[in-house]
């Protein structure tokens, strides 16, 4: 086995919540990935509030900068594990589609990472959701270790 703990530090994006909008988008403040090299963005959701259909979505969209406050989409090149389109990585547009986790890795080389999640439509009731991002690739061995030694 290999430790993993000294080499990977998670960050909570979106504390698990209740999340509701109307047409309207959602983000928290962005992960800082300095020190690191790369990055897994997993997302989490419960049953959908409402019945989820094309006119009634929610789009999760992977963004980057190199400021927290100056962010734009990823392109397909800055991630690995699945395909984006204009930083969009997860649709969830049917109700068998949740509840549901999915990832996506990120590879892009910017200091910030974030993630934008698209309400459209009338989402009166809220779907359950989390979002972590766990920075790896550490420059040094500095990670989350679990271990105390004595």
């Amino acid at each position: 086995m290999r430790d993993l703990g000294n080499n990977l530090v998670s960050a909570q994006y979106l504390a698990a919540a209740v999340t509701a909008g109307n047409d309207s988008t959602v983000n928290a403040t962005a992960v800082d990935l300095k020190g690191f090299n790369g990055a897994y963005v997993n997302v989490n959701t419960g049953v959908e509030g409402v019945t989820l259909a094309a006119n009634l979505k929610i789009e999760f969209k992977l963004m980057h900068g190199d400021a927290a406050n100056a962010m734009s989409a990823v392109a397909q090149k800055d991630v690995t594990d699945s395909s984006v389109t204009a930083g969009v990585f997860l649709t969830l547009d049917a109700n068998a589609e949740t509840p549901q986790t999915s990832s996506i890795g990120y590879i892009g080389g910017k200091q910030f990472v974030s993630v934008d999640i698209v309400f459209t439509g009338n989402h009166t009731t809220g779907t359950p959701m989390s979002i972590d991002v766990v920075k790896g690739y550490a420059l040094h061995s500095e990670g989350a270790s679990t271990v105390t030694v004595a």
